[in-house]
């Protein structure tokens, strides 16, 4: 196999591309290779299969989608954090899409199953531990709820936009962020 850093980060980008725009049928290796503007058989050069593609697709979207130092400097507030995760997806939108999609297919492909229960549970896990340690409020299980209302959010932000227009999403981000991590915890 190549290893090409560069390469490889490249081909992992296109078939994000690919695989947000055409879905996991359309995700081919040759698919692939056009969508990189690169010779016929490059991509499988990197990957042995397909599998193996859709599983350095899972990393490679948390390498795109790690925030930046700046969104997490200064003094942290919840829902400014929030909603800078909201613009984030926005503007990284196949890349949340490929995401969809990598879930989707791990319904039918038990070892892509696996390995998106395993990422994600690593994700979650991190996220709360940062969450906490960085003092904001709310416990661990309003954290784990904020995750999921967000998520949810974002599904909709993504796949049914003007469904979400009578709710602007800021109002609702600060709506869970009061609900979900009250500064004080309820009796």
């Amino acid at each position: 196999m190549r290893q090409n850093p560069q390469r490889r980060a490249a081909l992992l980008d296109a078939a994000i591309e690919v695989l947000a725009r055409e879905g996991s049928r359309g995700l081919t290796l040759r698919a692939v290779d056009a969508e990189a503007g690169v010779p016929t058989g490059t991509a499988s050069n990197y990957f042995a299969n397909r599998s193996q593609l859709l599983v350095q697709i899972l990393h490679r979207t948390r390498e795109r989608l790690v925030p930046d130092p700046a969104d997490l400097a200064g003094s942290l507030d919840t829902e400014v954090l929030l909603t800078r995760l909201l613009e984030r997806m926005r503007r990284e939108r196949s890349v949340h899409i490929a995401m969809l999609e990598l879930r989707l297919e791990g319904t039918r492909r038990p070892e892509l199953q696996a390995e998106l229960a395993s990422f994600q549970g690593l994700e979650l896990e991190a996220n709360i531990r940062w969450h906490l340690d960085a003092g904001l409020p709310g416990d661990r299980q309003g954290v784990v709820l904020m995750y999921l209302a967000m998520l949810g959010l974002i599904v909709d932000d993504l796949t049914a936009p003007a469904m979400l227009e009578a709710h602007p999403a800021h109002g609702l981000i600060r709506t869970m962020v009061e609900r979900l991590l009250p500064e004080k915890p309820a009796d």
